[in-house]
């Protein structure tokens, strides 16, 4: 079968949306479908195109038997709302231009956001006479108004205006979590075009490395104990709340240590639009107790992961039902207890308790976030037993199960169309 699939993210991008849109085209690939990823140049989450992509407008590159079609797309170095809109738009309309000359699919996947990308997947299924899957990764207009990004008014009405249309003409409509699904419903999605299509557990490829490591190249003493973020620094991500914690630790010692005689270090590992206001406010409060490192090669990584005691994943007051940390997953694949700042009742909380794989607390409650941590530091034993209940709860998202059964719901649905396509 041939499908396009089009998305903003893809490989040499290691975090967010791009090792899905990857593994996705790859494991498409493998199973026999002639498949075409429509992309851009790689940026993210620098906001940084490399020095031989920048100038280019179109090229063409094969990864995995996957022809990659990158379009020119315009990335502002300090994105707000309205260049991150240019941004999109401008990746909309090269990639759709460098659609028409390609052959015709039987189905188009497109991936949001951007948002625009349902109604020009629609656009594209008319002229090709495909259909398309609108597979949503965040809920982007609901965010941008969570987030303060945008303010109700004309334009957030043309973006629910735009998020219908992509919903109403699309084949399928897929999510990442039941609570997406949910909210497509009440936004008017008939159960039958709903579809689960998790995020996955990355496939974990190389020996793990020796315990110290990174403790070692970072100066961090092996006793103490050590708090990990690492990914995308953006506006989403609720940053601010580790930062809260590490000023309170630092200034009050009394009444926010863990014990008298432990230690506790902050990493925060990553890039994105919020790593200046980190610097910045890491400087001006000086938080010796933080250290800001930039995004680690994958082996870095991977010895942050072991020798971090626990890892956190935190997220934007009101973001509970919108977003779904894919960090999570990688965590829990290599045996990590997490502690969560997340709203109660929300999609992250959920699957802690549910997956008794750590601890979690809701946004603004720094009280707590300290005795999270207090406990998880107090409890070796602890800390070990829920990083075993992770490993256990997150292979019901195995690479092979969750691709394996996307890629059947395509077969069932759009086989038949294959023949119009030839």
């Amino acid at each position: 079968m041939k499908i396009i699939v089009w998305g903003i993210n893809y490989a040499p991008e290691q975090t967010g949306i791009a090792p899905y849109n990857t593994g996705l085209c790859t494991h498409l690939a493998t199973a026999g479908h002639e498949v075409r990823m429509l992309t851009t140049f790689s940026y993210y989450p620098e906001w940084r195109k490399a020095d031989d992509d920048r100038g280019q407008l179109y090229r063409t590159d094969t990864i995995d038997n996957v022809r990659v079609h990158r379009c020119w797309h315009y990335v502002p170095r300090r994105p707000n709302a309205w260049r991150r809109m240019i941004h999109e738009a401008t990746f909309v309309v090269t990639s759709f231009l460098r659609l028409i000359f390609l052959p015709s699919p039987a189905v188009i996947v497109a991936i949001s956001p951007p948002l625009l990308l349902g109604v020009a997947a629609w656009l594209a299924s008319v002229l090709k006479r495909s259909r398309y899957v609108f597979h949503v990764q965040d809920m982007q207009p609901d965010a941008a108004v969570m987030l303060g990004l945008l303010k109700p008014g004309l334009l957030t009405r043309a973006l629910y205006f735009l998020e219908r249309l992509a919903h109403k003409h699309a084949s399928v409509v897929s999510g990442i979590t039941p609570g997406m699904l949910k909210l497509f419903a009440a936004k008017g999605v008939p159960r039958s075009h709903q579809l689960l299509f998790p995020n996955w557990m990355p496939e974990i490829s190389v020996s793990l490395p020796e315990k110290g490591a990174f403790r070692r190249k970072n100066s961090i003493p092996p006793d103490a104990f050590l708090a990990a973020y690492s990914g995308n620094l953006g506006k989403k991500q609720g940053l601010d709340a580790i930062l809260d914690l590490a000023q309170a630790m630092q200034s009050d010692q009394e009444k926010f240590r863990i014990n008298s005689a432990l230690r506790i270090i902050f990493v925060i590992a990553g890039d994105g639009v919020e790593k200046a206001a980190l610097e910045t406010k890491i400087a001006r409060d000086k938080l010796h107790n933080v250290i800001l490192l930039p995004l680690q090669s994958k082996p870095g990584y991977h010895q942050l992961l072991v020798d971090a005691d626990v890892c956190l994943v935190t997220q934007q007051p009101g973001s509970g039902s919108l977003f779904f940390p894919s960090k999570l997953l990688t965590i829990l694949a290599h045996g990590r207890p997490v502690v969560t700042v997340a709203d109660p009742g929300g999609e992250l909380e959920e699957s802690v308790l549910t997956g008794g794989f750590g601890w979690s607390v809701a946004p603004g409650r720094t009280g707590q976030f300290a005795d999270a941590l207090r406990e998880a530091a107090a409890n070796p034993l602890e800390r070990e037993k829920r990083g075993r209940e992770g490993a256990a709860w997150v292979r019901q998202f195995s690479h092979e199960n969750v691709l394996a059964s996307f890629e059947r719901e395509l077969r069932r649905r759009f086989s038949e169309l294959e023949s119009t396509c030839q």
